[in-house]
């Protein structure tokens, strides 16, 4: 009997251990049922978006208000064009607002932070921000770092 105690105990935390392991790969994933509602779709164009995904948040001042929706190479300019699903309770972005690509921490993931400019026309579905800053590649600073470095040793 008392080993039969002792197999279901070791059978329950490996299923909780399991549903952990699920639950964190749907949050790491960001497959996770937070959606945007009554989206409005905003595009722009970036010359590098380091590791952004589909599906990174968009944020303006720290809060979440979409996501990126599409992802995809601009043949003419050879950039980057990014879709983004903007909540349509921020209706009222002014067409003159920035975009630049971020990162959570050192090495965490990316996102779009959107800064608000002062126009008084706003953002409608389909249009585009022109204003962006692209990705900082950490590897490229290293890089760009090593090299002046090494430059200026005699």
């Amino acid at each position: 009997m008392k080993k039969q105690l002792i197999e279901i105990t070791v059978g329950l935390f490996v299923v909780a251990g399991i549903l952990v392991l699920l639950f964190l790969s749907f949050r790491v994933s960001n497959l996770n049922s937070d959606s945007v509602s009554n989206p409005y779709q905003v595009k722009a164009q970036f010359d590098n978006i380091g590791g952004l995904k589909v599906k990174a948040p968009v944020t303006m001042a720290g809060v979440r208000i979409g996501r990126v929706g599409a992802i995809s190479l601009d043949s003419a300019s050879y950039q980057a064009k990014v879709t983004m699903d903007i909540s349509g309770a921020y209706n009222k972005l002014p067409v003159d607002s920035s975009a630049s690509i971020n990162t959570q921490g050192l090495l965490g993931e990316q996102f779009i932070s959107l800064e608000p400019g002062g126009d008084k026309k706003y953002l409608k579905e389909g249009d585009s921000i022109r204003l962006t800053q692209s990705a900082v590649v950490l590897e490229n600073l290293i890089g760009q770092l090593l090299y002046k470095g090494s430059s200026n040793n005699p």
